[in-house]
C-alpha cells in the first residue's frame, strides 16, 4: 500500500531552459574514516517521449564555456525536464522543485513559486542537511499525458526502524490539473522505503531507461568503510542500481519487478539490478546508445567513472566494498578502513572502472555527467562531459578503442561546487551547484 506525504503541505508553481541562503552538502561524505531482460535497456529515448525540434541556430566549434541562467537560493542538485517539454526542472535539496521557462529568443526566466514544496518548513518529510535532502527527479515517460513524476529524498519521519536514523525514499506525485506550472502534492506516496543507518551515502539519482522501467542508484548507508556490507549483498537494497516496473504493480506493492531483473526469480532482492556501489551520486544513460555512465564516489583514495552497455548492466557487479576502484580492499592491502576487511578480494564478475582519479590529483567527490546529445553544439554530440565537487573544472572524454577513456581537461573557469551535470528533453547539458547556481554548457570556435 502507498502511504502519502501530503501532510498539508503549501505547494505553489514555477518554469524551463533550452539551447540558447543554505549550503548543500557534497556528495563525498566527511565521516570518519569513517540475466538479461526481453527488452535491455538502452538505444535511444524512453518509449513515447516525445521529440522536440532541433535547435535553430546551431553553433560549431569545441571551445566550452558556461553560461549562468540563474541560481535558485539554495543547493542546485539536478537539472532535468519532461520528455518533450521545453521548461527546466532544478531539484533543491532543501526539499524544493523550481522550474526556468524557456521561450523561444528570449532568457530563461525562474518563476519565483517553487513546482513543489516538500520541506520541513512546508511541514513536508524531507529533511535537508549534509547529504540529505530531496536529491532525485524522473519524470515518467508518458508525463505530457498522464503527469507522473517521481522524486528521491531522506527522511526521519516514521516508520523508522530498530538501528536505523532514516529512510530512504522514492515517491510519486502528479502535475496538477489546472497549472501545469504547480504539483498537486495531495497526490504524492511511498512507492518504496529503505531504512538508512546513517545520514551519508544516499545515492539519489533516478532516471527512466529505454525499456520504460525506472532506475535508482543507491548509496551503501553512510558511515566508512560499508560497516554492514551491503555492496556485495544481495539482498540489500543499499549500495545497488534497482529497476522497478512502476507502471504494472504487483504482489501487494505499487510497483512490479521486471522479469529481466537478475534476482526475480530469488538469490537476493528482486529489485536489484546491479551491485557493488558505494555511492553512485550522478549517473545518467547515453540517449544515442543506452551506455550506462556512472560516477561513483570513492572513499579515501580513489574516484571512478564505470560505462556499462545495455547487455553489460543486468547484474553487473562494481566491487565495493571488496574493491574501491580496482584496488583491493583487505588485510593483505587496502585503504578502504574496512571495520572488518575480505580476508582476500576476488576480482572474477567484477567491473571495474574506464577511468579512475586518485585524492592526490585532487579529485574527492567525482560528479558523474551525461553524453551530450544535443543539436545545439553539433561539435559536441557523442562527448561526456564530468567534474568534481572538490576540484571542480570540466572533462570531456569519449570511450577509446582499448574501451578505456580517453579525457581531456577543458580550459576555463567553470562553476565551483558541482553537484550535477545532466541533460534536459533536448539533449542540452546543465551544470548545478551546492551554491545554488544552475549554468548551460555552450561550446564555440
Amino acid at each position: 500500500m502507498r502511504t502519502s506525504i501530503a501532510a498539508g503541505l503549501l505547494v505553489v508553481a514555477a518554469t524551463a531552459g533550452g539551447c540558447s541562503d543554505k549550503k548543500g552538502a557534497t556528495p563525498k561524505d566527511d565521516a570518519p574514516v569513517a540475466g538479461g531482460d526481453s527488452v535491455l535497456p538502452g538505444d535511444g529515448a524512453a518509449p513515447d517521449a516525445a521529440v522536440l525540434p532541433a535547435c535553430a541556430s546551431p553553433v560549431s566549434g569545441t571551445t566550452v564555456k558556461t553560461r549562468t541562467i540563474g541560481t535558485i537560493g539554495s543547493s542546485a542538485v539536478l537539472a532535468t525536464s519532461p520528455p518533450g517539454d521545453r521548461r527546466l526542472f532544478v531539484v533543491d535539496q532543501v526539499g524544493l522543485i523550481r522550474i526556468f521557462h524557456h521561450d523561444a529568443g528570449a532568457a530563461e526566466t525562474l518563476v519565483t513559486a517553487p513546482f513543489l514544496d516538500l520541506s520541513a518548513d512546508a511541514s513536508g518529510p524531507v529533511r535537508f542537511g549534509g547529504e540529505n535532502g530531496l536529491l532525485g527527479l524522473a519524470f515518467h515517460p508518458q508525463y505530457a499525458t498522464n503527469g507522473q513524476f517521481y522524486v528521491f529524498y531522506t527522511t526521519t519521519t516514521p516508520p523508522l526502524t530498530p538501528g536505523n536514523s532514516q529512510r530512504d525514499v522514492l515517491a510519486t506525485c502528479k502535475v496538477s490539473a489546472t497549472n501545469p506550472d504547480v504539483a498537486d502534492v495531495t497526490t504524492c506516496s511511498e512507492v518504496l522505503s529503505i531504512p538508512d543507518f546513517a545520514s551519508n551515502h544516499n545515492g539519489g539519482m533516478i532516471e527512466f531507461g529505454a525499456d520504460g522501467f525506472l532506475y535508482i542508484g543507491t548509496g551503501d548507508g553512510g558511515a566508512g568503510g560499508d560497516p554492514q556490507r551491503n555492496g556485495q549483498n544481495p539482498d540489500a537494497l543499499l549500495a545497488k542500481f534497482l529497476r522497478l516496473d512502476v507502471d504494472h504493480p504487483a504482489n501487494g506493492k505499487p510497483y512490479g519487478i521486471p522479469p529481466g531483473n537478475p534476482f526475480a526469480l530469488g538469490g537476493g532482492a528482486p529489485e536489484v539490478f546491479m551491485l557493488g556501489l558505494r555511492n553512485p551520486w550522478r549517473w545518467s544513460f547515453d540517449r544515442g546508445t543506452g551506455d550506462l555512465w556512472i560516477g561513483d564516489v570513492g572513499q579515501n583514495l580513489i574516484e571512478e567513472i564505470d560505462v556499462l552497455t545495455p547487455a553489460e548492466q543486468p547484474g553487473a557487479n562494481l566491487g565495493w566494498s571488496m574493491f574501491e576502484s580496482d584496488d583491493c580492499c583487505s588485510t593483505q592491502g587496502g585503504h578502504c578502513a574496512q571495520t572488518a576487511p575480505y580476508q582476500t578480494c576476488d576480482r572474477a564478475g567484477k567491473h571495474f572502472p574506464q577511468t579512475a582519479y586518485t585524492h592526490s590529483q585532487g579529485w574527492t567527490a567525482i560528479i558523474g555527467g551525461q553524453v551530450y546529445r544535443g543539436t545545439c553544439y553539433p561539435d559536441l554530440v557523442g562527448y561526456y562531459f564530468y567534474t568534481d565537487n572538490t576540484k571542480g573544472g570540466l572533462v570531456r572524454a569519449k570511450l577509446g578503442t582499448d574501451g578505456n577513456l580517453v579525457n581531456e581537461p577543458l580550459p576555463g573557469q567553470f562553476p565551483a561546487s558541482p553537484a550535477s551535470l545532466h541533460a534536459d528533453a533536448s539533449g542540452e547539458l546543465y551544470i548545478t551547484t551546492t551554491n545554488g547556481t544552475v549554468a548551460h554548457i555552450e561550446a564555440g570556435p
